[in-house]
């Protein structure tokens, strides 16, 4: 099946954090992968990508599901949750239903969605086990709804790459320029379309072993100044993702040129 208008919703996992194109502020990630492989086949092929880094799943849908209606897509990709998971005041069946209420008003827009589970994070980062219960939770209800709406899953769970720290930004939660091929190829397979297999194989050597200099170094670097910009713009009233942009808003081409400018490959 070919498909002619391919549009994203979701949060940074979505916008492409943590694979930057070179010298650029943008990010590229999975997202721009598919598309421009799905361009390869279709001469009139046009890509949007509404994704907000921050954003939740009751945000995602009031703000980007009517967007992406006007655009009439036949094809959509929606990765989100992550935010749920990491919100305060966490709630399994609030969670839940988020969850069906998204990826029902995205099959309610598109003969074909795809949607994703999280991979199992949390044993990378310190205390990070509390963490997994909801994830696991996120992942049985995006499982159900998916099966209930007749949507594509890719399921991260088992994907053994979670082990190694090389498919992940320095952030230890986004992809990094690894992991997002990788995760277009999970697609564009699901898709039945071809793909680099380069993309799946596994990264030569080992990847460095963890230490608790390491974990210091990214909780200061990392976890502090999140936490320190969450509380503050808690007490003004800002949600996270306020201020930011969708960055591809409108159906435009995706070449593989672009996708894979120079120092992008």
């Amino acid at each position: 099946m070919s498909h002619h208008r391919f549009v994203v919703l979701g949060d940074s996992c979505a916008e492409g954090l943590d694979d930057p194109y070179p010298g650029q502020r943008a990010y590229r990630g999975w997202a721009d992968f598919v598309a421009a492989r799905l361009a390869e086949d279709e001469p009139d092929f046009r890509y949007a990508n509404l994704a907000v880094r921050g954003r939740r799943l009751d945000q995602i849908v009031p703000e980007q599901v009517p967007a992406a209606t006007r655009l009439e897509p036949d094809l959509v990709a929606l990765f989100g949750g992550g935010n749920d998971v990491m919100s305060r005041g966490w709630d399994a069946r609030t969670v839940a239903r988020r969850v069906d209420t998204a990826i029902r008003a995205c099959t309610e827009i598109s003969p074909v969605v795809v949607t994703f589970t999280l991979s199992d994070v949390s044993h990378r980062m310190p205390l990070g086990r509390r963490m997994r219960p909801r994830i696991v939770a996120l992942n049985e209800a995006i499982r159900e709804a998916a099966v209930s709406y007749g949507a594509l899953l890719i399921d991260l769970w088992p994907d053994p790459a979670v082990t190694d720290s090389r498919y992940f930004g320095a952030d230890r939660l986004h992809l990094s320029a690894h992991g997002h091929r990788r995760l277009a190829a999970y697609v564009l397979a699901k898709l039945g379309v071809d793909h680099d297999p380069a993309w799946l194989a596994p990264l030569p050597g080992t990847a460095a072993p963890g230490s608790w200099r390491a974990d210091v170094q990214w909780l200061v670097r990392e976890v502090l100044p999140v936490a320190v910009t969450r509380t503050r713009n808690r007490l003004i009233g800002r949600q996270p993702g306020d201020g930011f942009l969708p960055k591809r808003p409108d159906l435009l081409p995706m070449t593989r040129d672009e996708a894979w400018a120079p120092g992008n490959a």
